[in-house]
């Protein structure tokens, strides 16, 4: 399952959209949920605007009109009949996925650019989208790779997590486009704990949480987090990794919230499974 939370602006409104690619015994699945900004929310907190289910998209190529609020209604469109997928559940090529208001695409996912233009009777694109957080699932022994964009419009990367938990000295390496930036020692000691690597010149906090692996080899999952902070004018040499891993956490079941994420930045949170040999 991977969940992508975007922050998009819809009239007068800022609204979050949370993605939800999954796969389940009928297929492949999507789903889509619109959340208050909890600046222009109600006290109570964030309130969900729309929550639809994985079959509302059923059919590979269509289009729906969902009411967020009153007099505000978003344009639904996709195309998913020549999506091309590697090994999870969110395609890669061949695909679009688009949210429009008015003649204006707010959101789109996918490289079918002019189709989603033309599908949605869109003339322009809007610039206010930003990727707050990214969530999935990922499958090992000892290697775990995903891609990540860290920064907005810049480039993707090869992200690749290799942990041994087995043997005198298991150890953490993490790696970004092959180059090695990160190795942690004695995991037995530091089986939670955060470093700033530099990833495009700009700092990045990795937080990571393996005691599951270490103490219940058995049960459970490890955790992994990258986190950008943009919006910060702190040089690399002054982040510093005084906070522990146990003042974060997020429920693997659970919608992704607000509560979920810093919002002022770009987090990528992995849980990391182990195969069977």
């Amino acid at each position: 399952m991977i969940t992508c939370l975007y922050r998009v602006k819809i009239g007068t409104m800022s609204p979050f959209v949370t993605i939800t690619w999954c796969r389940s015994l009928v297929g492949l699945g999507l789903s889509l949920n619109v959340q208050e900004n909890p600046t222009y929310g109600s006290a109570q907190g964030t309130r969900n605007m729309v929550d639809t289910k994985p079959w509302l998209f059923a059919k590979k190529k269509g289009s729906k009109v969902l009411e967020v609020a009153r007099n505000f209604s978003v344009n639904v469109v996709w195309d998913l009949t020549n999506a091309t997928y590697t090994s999870g559940p969110e395609p890669n090529q061949g695909f679009f996925f688009a949210l429009a208001y008015d003649d204006e695409i707010v959101l789109l996912l996918g490289d079918m650019t002019e189709d989603a233009y033309e599908k949605a009777h869109a003339k322009s694109i809007s610039s206010d989208t930003v990727m707050i957080s990214r969530r999935e699932h990922i499958f090992g022994q000892k290697q775990y790779s995903t891609k990540a964009q860290f920064i907005e419009n810049g480039p993707m990367h090869d992200v690749l997590i290799e942990c041994n938990t087995r043997g005198k000295d298991p150890k953490l390496c993490v790696r970004v486009d092959k180059h090695l930036l990160l190795q942690v020692k004695r995991l037995a000691w530091k089986f939670r704990g955060n470093e700033t690597i530099s990833v495009d010149g700009y700092p990045v906090q990795f937080f990571w949480d393996l005691h599951n692996w270490l103490f219940s080899p058995n049960d459970g999952h490890a955790v992994f987090m990258f986190h950008t902070n943009m919006s910060t004018d702190k040089s690399f040499s002054s982040f510093t990794s005084s906070s522990p891993s146990s003042e974060w956490h997020c429920g693997t079941r659970s919608p992704l919230s607000m509560k979920d994420v810093d919002i002022s930045g770009f987090s990528l949170l992995l849980y990391a499974w182990k195969n069977d040999i």
